[in-house]
């Protein structure tokens, strides 16, 4: 049986978009002979096509659920380093 997932993310910048798909390229490198998955960023969206040629779906199922820890924990890296670059940021404003 084939199975597709498609996840289609969008962020506020391109910027974002392509350090969540930097961020989850390594997990693609090493899959199974029966799945392969596509990556892209564009307009501010990574959009990643997940192809599997098998009888359990669990195996789709986790692979998905596996990306998108990876790609919350990206997002939250971002974030925090967002912050602390603001406030790094206003720390020069401040002393200049």
């Amino acid at each position: 049986m084939r199975m597709e997932a498609r996840l289609i993310l969008l962020y506020k910048d391109e910027r974002s978009a392509q350090a969540v798909l930097k961020a989850i390229s390594p997990d693609n490198a090493i899959l199974p002979s029966n799945m392969t998955i596509e990556a892209c960023s564009k307009n501010n969206q990574v959009v990643i096509l997940i192809k599997y040629h098998g009888e359990k779906i669990l195996t789709l199922q986790s692979t998905v659920d596996d990306l998108l820890s990876c790609i919350s924990v990206a997002e939250k890296s971002i974030t925090v380093l967002n912050k602390v670059r603001q406030i790094r940021y206003s720390k020069r404003g401040k002393s200049g």
